[in-house]
């Protein structure tokens, strides 16, 4: 539906709204700064290619390598640089999306883990919206459901079949991220019903140092995003076109 100017454009904005109610837009793993150069765009056109109304960010929305476990990359910044850049990093999401529910992550807790493993008391912790200096319309929480459809980061699940095991043992649609490379949609039918599992891969740059455990990785990850329509009955895994772009790192 095009602009018409003699609507105006407040009038415009709550018809779109209205005709688009149920479609739910879902961003995949960003980690933060160490996204894919022009993902965020790519979510907004696809988003707005589908009139979504609602928009879900399925997780590890930034990364925090300098906290992880692992060994951190050669060259990687501290701390306190990563997380500089992530927040700038998310305030043009921000700029770009200004209502957002993010699923929490394995990455997106990694304070929260460092604290618990150095037996920091939660009193002494910020939130997700505190720690991001997120907007109002943004919240974080472990998982939401939407028109029957359960959305939720996947910590926990794995392989190509992670999206349609988790949706068998959550008994209805599910959709994740956290699987970088099994972006894809899987229905499963009874006589009594119908659900899916979706996968809606991330914006992960597999050329950042982040990345760089699996480098040597055959599969790489799934650059795209997920859109779920008709009050929850349909799944889509929409992968972003990268051109003649070819995985080299």
């Amino acid at each position: 539906m095009e602009f018409r100017p003699r609507l105006s454009r407040r009038e415009y904005d709550l018809i779109k709204q209205h005709r688009s109610a149920g479609n739910v837009g879902i961003i995949g793993d960003t980690h933060e700064p160490f996204c894919v150069a022009g993902y965020r765009n790519f979510c907004y056109d696809l988003f707005d290619h589908y009139g979504c109304s609602t928009i879900i960010h399925i997780g590890d929305e930034v990364d925090n390598h300098a906290l992880s476990y692992h060994e951190n990359a050669e060259g990687s910044l501290d701390a306190l640089r990563e997380a500089e850049l992530a927040q700038a990093a998310m305030d043009k999401w921000y700029a770009t999306f200004d209502r957002v529910k993010v699923c929490v992550g394995n990455h997106s807790a990694l304070p929260f883990r460092k604290a618990t493993t150095h037996g920091i008391p939660k009193r002494f912790l910020k939130s997700y919206e505190q720690i991001w200096k997120a907007p109002k319309g943004w919240t974080w929480d472990m998982q939401y459901e939407i028109d029957g459809v359960l959305y939720e980061h996947g910590t926990g699940s794995s392989g190509i079949n992670g999206a349609r095991n988790r949706a068998i043992a959550n008994r209805q649609s599910t959709t994740i991220g956290h699987l970088h490379s099994a972006g894809g949609v899987s229905y499963m039918a009874s006589r009594n019903d119908i659900i899916f599992g979706l996968n809606v891969g991330c914006g992960f740059d597999v050329s950042s140092y982040a990345a760089s455990y699996g480098k040597h990785f055959p599969r790489k990850p799934t650059i795209g995003a997920g859109v779920v329509l008709s009050g929850g009955k349909v799944g889509f895994f929409i992968p972003m076109d990268l051109g003649s772009k070819i995985y080299r790192k």
